[in-house]
């Protein structure tokens, strides 16, 4: 089967979540946060962390909303701590370390019936997670 026209593979053809996307949209705009959107069900934001700039991607993949973020550079933070936090502390997001060591804060959300309340907690989850992880580097 031939995938429908303008459709990226990995992405869901248009207009299959239209409520996740102006849940997204609702939640961006109460929070006063500007984005851009490089495609449909994609956003890009950058927002103040810890004293530094914090780009976030959203994107409707695959039957979730999945927000991601890099946090750290590579060598910052002990990999126990981050394993140690992911099991005690997280809800809804997660960290997770590149194949270079750069730590990322991820998180994800079922795309069906996703509400702006879901959003702004999910947002609000990585931003706390990722100013903890830059916490701890800046007194590595």
């Amino acid at each position: 089967m031939r995938p429908a026209a303008g459709h990226r593979p990995g992405h869901p053809p248009p207009g299959e979540h239209d409520g996740a996307a102006a849940a997204v949209e609702e939640a961006l705009r109460s929070a006063g946060v500007a984005a851009h959107r490089p495609a449909p069900g994609e956003w890009g934001l950058t927002v103040p962390c810890a004293g530094l700039p914090l780009h976030v991607g959203l994107a409707l993949r695959g039957g979730l909303l999945r927000a991601q973020a890099e946090a750290c550079a590579p060598g910052r933070v002990d990999p126990g701590w981050l394993l140690h936090r992911n099991r005690r502390d997280l809800r809804l997001v997660r960290f997770a370390t590149s194949a270079a060591g750069a730590v990322w804060v991820q998180g994800d959300l079922p795309a069906d019936g996703v509400r702006a309340a879901a959003v702004d907690e999910l947002l609000g989850r990585l931003l706390d997670a990722a100013a903890a992880v830059r916490a701890v580097a800046a007194h590595a």
